[in-house]
């Protein structure tokens, strides 16, 4: 239930769908000053929404920010790499899809061949919600081995749905694995908050490694203030869901 009811609010925070919301609520006002009301309260978000420095400076204060490999312990036992990045409904089935995110997959690699890791386990089933659909982990698994990483390397935990289980579940592998005591969390930068308190709530304690920052430098030409960019609204969308994450599985006791 919990899951499903994630996915409807993912919809509602949509900007786009308060957008859309704010015109229908204009075409249905009476009388005509009333409609100009949910106009104008229309314009100011489609102003704000697609404005770039505005979606990038709040990114920048919510992710975690980059980690030096060398700020890193010299060699953890296993870097855990969320899932999250693959498009498991994509047919033909003989290859892997990924999408935005992709380099929480290629920084977890980074790590394994700068041997700050030895091993790499990767959490995550699929988060398909009405059709049954393959383990994004077991995607990951193939693209690391193509990589060069021996299967000896790499851990598979292919059930978890949501980043509660993703800690959930990965506690309860390394409970048959006694000797990965020490770990690095690969996940997106806007995520690791969450992924954080879920994981020290089944009291695990790993190293954050942030990756697929959604945030860019400051910068001080026009662009970045004033030309509308309808990518805003995607990155607001991204960020308005996890903040609403963060705060429900803080109010539930998740993380």
């Amino acid at each position: 239930m919990f899951f499903l009811l994630s996915k409807i609010l993912d919809v509602l925070l949509l900007p786009t769908v308060w957008l859309l919301a704010l015109l229908l609520a204009a075409l249905l006002a009476r009388p005509p000053r009333r409609r100009r009301q949910w106009l104008r309260a229309a314009l100011a978000l489609a102003v704000m929404g697609t404005n770039p420095a505005l979606v990038n400076e709040a990114l920048l204060a919510w992710e975690l920010p980059p980690v030096p490999l060398a700020a890193l312990p010299r060699r953890s036992d296993a870097a855990v790499l969320l899932t999250g990045i693959t498009q498991v409904d994509k047919s033909p089935h003989d290859r892997a899809y990924l999408g935005p995110g992709a380099d929480r997959l290629t920084h977890a690699l980074w790590l394994y061949r700068a041997g700050r890791v030895r091993r790499i386990l990767i959490s995550g089933g699929s988060g398909a919600v009405l059709a049954k659909a393959h383990s994004e982990a077991s995607d990951l698994a193939t693209l690391l081995r193509l990589a060069g990483v021996p299967a000896s390397a790499i851990l598979l935990e292919p059930a978890s749905r949501n980043t509660r289980e993703n800690a959930q579940f990965t506690r309860r592998l390394l409970a048959a694995h006694p000797e990965l005591d020490s770990l690095v969390l690969v996940t997106s930068a806007f995520h690791q908050r969450r992924a954080l308190g879920c994981f020290a709530r089944v009291g695990l304690r790993p190293v954050p490694f942030p990756a697929d920052f959604r945030s860019t430098d400051r910068k001080a030409t026009p662009d970045y203030w004033l030309v509308p960019s309808p990518a805003a609204l995607e990155r607001w969308s991204l960020l308005a869901h996890e903040v609403a994450g963060w705060v429900t599985y803080k109010l539930l006791g998740y993380a």
